[in-house]
């Protein structure tokens, strides 16, 4: 629900937090309702692109400022600059939550963890299926890690693991959302198989995939959603970086080479915070890469990032520490 900045603040000043820091991280959606400019800086009106927000369109909160709440920091995909500052006067504001540390609630009391359309981005998880099958420690039966021992599969390309609505303020507890059932159609199926090598022997961790994050969006269907994330698997696999992984099959690459890849692929070094690199031991077992909300059609993941650039790269105790990789080959 769109509720002016002042109004909305009201019922949510118990969660400000008392920091010394003049504006506070934030979440939400600001819906411009006018054409009014966009500044890098509050202080000195800064704006060397003349970039304004437009009406209708939506745009990601970012920071409030505190004292008068009169200024929102939203990001404007498609600018070098893309954090901008905006007057609060000059739209609305929707699900606006501050940082606190603490998992939001509704106005019910329920956890917003839990409720679908929450989601402020996505995180693609591609596999490297040979390194996680040799070398991963996983629960349970892998019908895809025996077709690899076995050579009845072979992998020579990133897989898909999963595309996971995300919500910054509640960490990796966003998920299982009430949703309907999966119900792929036939072609759906033999699309993913190639790139969801589970795939191949049923639908058991396409479901878990779905129950636990899929219906957590709902700007998809079960179908589209498998079709969008396999297409956003192909084209990590065809970017620089995912083409050095594969030129390097039974080899190493160089972790410090790989975000190099990514750098130049985006045009920016910021571009690197979106990749997180996981690793069981030395092997690469995963590739995860931070999306915006509105996943737009486009040629590449260039496009599908549109300069939307993390502040920081996540955080995970099984990031690939060592400069070396080793990229474990799949079948026999």
């Amino acid at each position: 629900m769109k509720a002016p900045l002042a109004a909305l603040l009201t019922g949510l000043f118990g969660l400000w937090p008392s920091f010394a820091a003049w504006a506070e991280p934030a979440q939400g959606s600001f819906v411009a309702s006018q054409r009014c400019e966009a500044f890098q800086s509050i202080r000195k009106q800064s704006n060397p692109d003349d970039l304004k927000v437009e009406p209708g369109q939506r745009y990601e909160v970012v920071e409030v400022n505190k004292g008068d709440y009169d200024w929102l920091r939203i990001r404007i995909p498609g600018s070098d600059t893309p954090l901008r500052w905006v007057a609060a006067g000059c739209g609305a504001v929707e699900g606006l939550v501050f940082n606190t540390g603490k998992p939001a609630k509704t106005e019910s009391g329920g956890d917003i963890c839990s409720l679908p359309d929450q989601h402020d981005g996505y995180v693609l998880a591609a596999t490297w299926q040979p390194g996680f099958c040799e070398h991963a420690s996983y629960k349970g039966s892998k019908p895809e890690c025996e077709g690899l021992e076995s050579g009845e599969l072979q992998i020579s390309h990133l897989t898909l693991h999963g595309l996971w609505p995300n919500r910054q303020s509640c960490g990796t507890r966003y998920g299982h959302c009430a949703g309907p059932d999966l119900k792929l159609s036939s072609d759906t199926l033999a699309y993913v198989r190639p790139w969801m090598p589970n795939f191949r022997y049923g639908t058991s961790f396409g479901r878990y995939q779905w129950d636990k994050h899929g219906v957590c969006q709902r700007q998809m269907d079960d179908d589209a959603y498998f079709r969008r994330a396999v297409d956003l698997v192909r084209q990590l696999d065809q970017s620089a970086a995912g083409q050095y992984v594969v030129a390097n099959i039974g080899g190493a690459i160089s972790k410090r080479v790989f975000y190099e890849r990514v750098e130049k692929d985006f045009g920016s070094r910021d571009a690197q915070n979106n990749f997180l690199l996981i690793c069981s031991g030395q092997h690469l077992q995963e590739i995860r890469v931070a999306l915006p909300r509105e996943l737009k059609q486009a040629d590449s993941l260039v496009g599908v990032v549109d300069g939307q650039f993390a502040a920081s790269r996540a955080r995970d105790r099984s990031e690939c520490r060592a400069d070396r990789i080793q990229i474990e080959a799949g079948g026999r």
